[in-house]
């Protein structure tokens, strides 16, 4: 089954700086990345499917494959992030020369909204207090253990199964790299799945998330922005997030959690965006001390 729509883009829209943070980096099993075409997979509340959006000048063409095709046709203008309302951005901005001049300069990148909670959880997960490196080369190995072929001609596997993920002991998730505490969360996510799915909302599903032992307002936070399209949620207990802003927004070499709410607080409702856009810009702080080691947990 195949189902296509035509999406109208705004004018400057930033077609693969929108999409990129839907997929893990480097190379993601369950979805592709290229200038001007854009694949995802996902086991939608039809079935399976996959979702290929192009982009042709000014126009989008979104095609899903599978039981799913409906679903994710129906939702791509929400994948796609052309459904995220800047209206009162750009006043919020104002109030900041640095914020302002980024907002300009990626007005076009907009934020996704997938509807696919569970997914993106799973990466936050492995996320947690490790490096990137580590992270992504657990989240590939995890996709391709639990995969199953998706819908459509881009040879995509599907994300895990929940109820596959619920049955698994947690040794059989040290060879990707995870270690007990992070399977132990995965396993808890993964039996009220269904449960997360059906929130109503990112305050919802933020309240059921922090409530799973093992996830905290970091995971919660990287896993509502692009499954709701949050902007205004702040990965509060970052290692680098804290002192990016404090850089930015107040010259500040160091900040901690508190500091940078406060000096979020001005642009309540795009914090998260705010925090986007200062990584868009490469602000960084400057960096003192070791960085962290990069560990095989598959080999301790």
């Amino acid at each position: 089954m195949t189902r296509t729509r035509r999406l109208s883009p705004p004018d400057g829209y930033h077609f693969h700086r929108t999409l990129r943070p839907l997929l893990a980096v480097r190379q993601d099993p369950c979805g592709t990345l290229s200038d001007g075409d854009f694949w995802l997979a996902a086991r939608t509340p039809d079935g399976p499917g996959s979702l290929h959006l192009a982009r042709a000048g000014a126009e989008l063409t979104a095609t899903g494959h599978g039981p799913g095709a409906a679903w994710l046709t129906d939702r791509a203008e929400a994948i796609a992030g052309l459904r995220d309302d800047l209206t009162d951005f750009p006043a919020l901005a104002a109030s900041h020369p640095l914020v302002a001049r980024l907002a300009r300069t990626f007005s076009g990148v907009r934020l996704p909204a997938t509807g696919q909670l569970f997914h993106r959880l799973i990466r936050a997960i492995l996320e947690q207090k490790v490096t990137g490196i580590e992270a992504h080369r657990a989240y590939r190995a995890m996709m391709r253990h639990f995969g199953e072929p998706a819908p459509g001609p881009a040879g995509l596997l599907l994300p895990p199964d929940p109820e596959a993920v619920a049955a698994t002991p947690y040794w059989a998730f040290h060879p990707f790299g995870v270690e007990q505490r992070r399977t132990q969360a995965l396993l808890r996510a993964a039996l009220v799945a269904d449960r997360l799915d059906r929130c109503a909302d990112s305050a919802e599903a933020t309240r059921r998330l922090t409530a799973i032992p093992g996830i905290g307002p970091w995971t919660a936070a990287e896993v509502v922005r692009t499954s709701y399209g949050d902007a205004d949620a702040v990965s509060v207990g970052d290692f680098h997030i804290p002192n990016t802003v404090a850089w930015g927004l107040a010259g500040e070499a160091r900040g901690t959690d508190e500091r940078m709410l406060e000096l979020l607080e001005p642009f309540r409702g795009h914090r998260g965006r705010v925090c986007e856009l200062l990584a868009l810009g490469g602000i960084s702080a400057p960096k003192f001390g070791p960085r962290m080691p990069i560990r095989s947990f598959a080999r301790f």
